[in-house]
């Protein structure tokens, strides 16, 4: 009886979480659509480095994106570990992007460059591959530490590569989409019983920026 009624709340969990994911994904599509025919208006709501005027630009840089390039270059990924995360609920999901956003975008803004706006989601893509990767080791999961790994050998190489300075790519975004990352997996890790178990259930608490 019990098994019978988690089941049905986990599924509609998992739908809640997709259909959030998508949401995001279609709102940042959306935005393109519009900085487009704006003919790239929108690309200077992005982070500036230590511009306290434009400290908002960290709640909307991740959304901007310069070109329908970049756009699908970074929904690829996005959707791909998004989806592994919004299997656990769109509340841990929102919790992921929101610590992700906040902490690698204010990473971002303390050391980018201050007279050229850091917009794109791949800060979230570092974030979310970080989080991944780190959840099963706060968590003392194999399986999410086998997950994490399996992600790591599809998106390592690409991902490390972006970590090196190039012209026209955020470095400091991706670099501190990878410290949010990890922040997120560690504030959100399940609770444990003194004996070392997890507790089932345990609410969670509650790219980026490259150009």
């Amino acid at each position: 009886m019990h098994s019978r009624t988690r089941r049905p709340g986990r599924s509609r969990a998992r739908r809640e979480g997709i259909t959030l994911l998508l949401g995001v994904v279609l709102l940042m599509w959306v935005v393109e659509v519009i900085n487009t025919i704006d003919s790239n208006g929108l690309d200077g709501d992005g982070i500036y480095g230590r511009r306290v005027s434009h400290l908002w630009g960290i709640l909307t840089a991740p959304f901007i994106h310069a070109s329908f390039a970049h756009l699908i270059g970074n929904t690829i990924p996005f959707v791909f570990m998004g989806l592994i995360i919004a299997l656990r609920g769109a509340a841990r999901l929102a919790a992921v992007t929101l610590i992700v956003i906040l902490v690698g975008g204010f990473g971002t803004w303390l050391v980018a460059p201050a007279n050229v706006p850091t917009i794109g989601a791949s800060g979230v893509v570092f974030g979310y591959a970080a989080y991944l990767f780190a959840r099963g080791f706060f968590n003392r999961s194999i399986r999410e530490v086998l997950v994490g790994l399996v992600v790591g050998v599809i998106w390592g190489g690409a991902l490390l590569a972006s970590l090196v300075p190039h012209h026209g790519i955020s470095w400091q975004g991706h670099l501190f989409g990878l410290v949010g990352g990890v922040v997120a997996a560690s504030l959100l890790r399940r609770d444990r019983r003194p004996g070392g178990r997890a507790v089932p259930g345990t609410p969670p608490r509650a790219q980026a920026l490259a150009k």
